[in-house]
């Protein structure tokens, strides 16, 4: 399991495909607070609660300064199709070889069933306009995770 972030520690760089086609890095966000969260896999009903919770609180978050980035190991395929059935308006990101999720501290071992797998961790990081993250939440709920980050960003 790789380590997860802390408050203080540099934001991890990165350039991911995105759901549009582009191709996103974190750099594109230097000046901005970025929240990056990352969810295990696009159209199940967790991820889709999450994504849509982000969606509908987009302006809010926006109009505090945070922009929103959603990153799974998914293929750019599954990523557009979710992004348009769901209308989410902020970028998906594809990191299918996981090592953005290992570099943050959002990929290691996972129990279901009580079979063990390495896999990806529901976490959320929240990133200042430096580059330094100000929050890392690791093992969150889908379910009322956005109301829960809300509160504790303050707004």
């Amino acid at each position: 399991m790789t380590a997860q972030l802390s408050p203080g520690d540099t934001a991890p760089a990165f350039t991911l495909p995105a759901s549009d086609g582009s191709n996103v890095s974190l750099s594109d966000y230097r000046g901005q607070k970025v929240i990056v969260y990352f969810y295990p896999k696009a159209s199940t009903p967790g991820c889709t609660t999450q994504a849509c919770d982000f969606r509908d609180s987009l302006a809010s978050l926006q109009a505090a300064g945070y922009q929103v980035l959603g990153l799974s190991p998914d293929p750019v395929s599954a990523l557009e199709k979710f992004s348009s059935m769901e209308d989410l308006s902020f970028p998906l990101l594809a990191d299918q070889d996981h090592a953005v999720a290992e570099a943050y501290g959002a990929w290691g071992e996972k129990k279901n069933y009580g079979k063990v797998y390495a896999g990806l961790i529901r976490s959320t990081v929240v990133i200042d306009e430096e580059g330094n993250v100000t929050l890392a939440q690791y093992n969150v709920k889908a379910t009322g995770h956005v109301a829960r980050l809300r509160k504790t960003l303050g707004l």
